[in-house]
């Protein structure tokens, strides 16, 4: 395994000096900060790959399973930049992510990628690109969908956002606990999808708890419905089964998915207006569902003239 032949600190390179970028990509050296709920299980799945694997968390708990298992340990976030090519950071939140970049960027060696997969603001991994770019170091914006059960299953989705460079030896390492790894732009893309997912997310559990609501006063059995919920969304793919469109635009005519979505919008409104007489009857408040009845027609893109 070679050495690190470049300077710190971001200054030149010396005569007959190596970057990262020439390291061989089974023989990229991986290094991981933040062995919590997400980290460690993501972690543990790069134990033994070629290029080994150093670790550090606050919690000389969390990091003993892993010397157990042979990784190497670092004392600090800059003992891990100093031994590591590409370095995975799961941190709290903005301020963690900071706080570990700054310890790292003058450890590191030119041409190491920092891959940070906390949810923080696009913002931050802007700031943190160009604070990195002196030292010769690339941020990766690289946030993970798909909870603790798909990091122990090694089928997160990761939103990338890299240089193409920095997304190729990213994939390197990512693909040990990654399903998917889908490119989205640069440094702060990743965390912008990354939100829009969650959002999508989220409202979906509040419209979840609303149809309970509904379905509860209705005298139906509540893990009856979710049996079917589960059920009839692995089979359509759930909301992600309407993102067939490249943009919100109206879809025009001639547009080949606009009898499909005519076809979807007749079948919303009608299914939204019952449940909303079935609300009204029962004296439930749906205000999910008549925002969405409102809605639903120009966010699909075929709104009625």
């Amino acid at each position: 395994m070679s050495e690190h032949a470049a300077p710190r600190n971001g200054g030149p390179a010396a005569p007959g000096a190596r970057e990262h970028a020439a390291k061989s990509v089974t023989a990229v050296r991986a290094g991981f900060v933040g062995l919590g709920q997400m980290g460690e299980p993501m972690a543990r799945r790069l134990l033994g790959r070629d290029g080994g694997l150093v670790v550090c968390d606050v919690r000389p708990e969390a990091v003993r399973p892993f010397a157990e298992a042979g990784a190497r340990t670092g004392a600090d976030p800059a003992a891990v930049a100093a031994a590591a090519d590409v370095i995975l950071v799961m941190v709290r939140d903005d301020a963690q992510v900071r706080e570990v970049v700054a310890a790292m960027l003058p450890a590191a060696a030119r041409g190491t990628v920092i891959a940070i997969h906390s949810t923080i603001a696009d913002g931050t991994a802007e700031e943190l690109a160009a604070r990195a770019g002196p030292y010769g170091v690339e941020i990766a914006d690289a946030p993970v969908s798909g909870g603790f059960m798909g990091a122990h299953e090694g089928n997160l989705a990761v939103m990338l956002g890299a240089s193409e460079a920095a997304a190729e030896r990213c994939r390197a390492v990512f693909g040990a606990w990654a399903g998917l790894i889908v490119r989205v732009g640069p440094p702060g893309a990743g965390t912008r999808a990354k939100l829009a997912r969650n959002l999508l997310q989220f409202v979906a559990f509040a419209a979840a708890f609303e149809a309970q609501r509904l379905a509860e006063a209705a005298g139906v059995h509540l893990r009856d419905l979710a049996r079917v919920v589960r059920h009839s969304d692995a089979v359509t793919g759930g909301p992600g089964a309407i993102m067939i469109r490249d943009t919100t635009a109206p879809a025009p005519e001639g547009d080949p998915l606009r009898d499909i979505l005519l076809h979807t919008r007749a079948l919303a409104e009608k299914d939204l207006s019952l449940a909303l007489d079935l609300a009204a009857d029962l004296d439930v408040d749906v205000p999910l569902a008549r925002i969405s009845r409102a809605r639903f027609a120009r966010d699909l893109g075929v709104p009625h003239p």
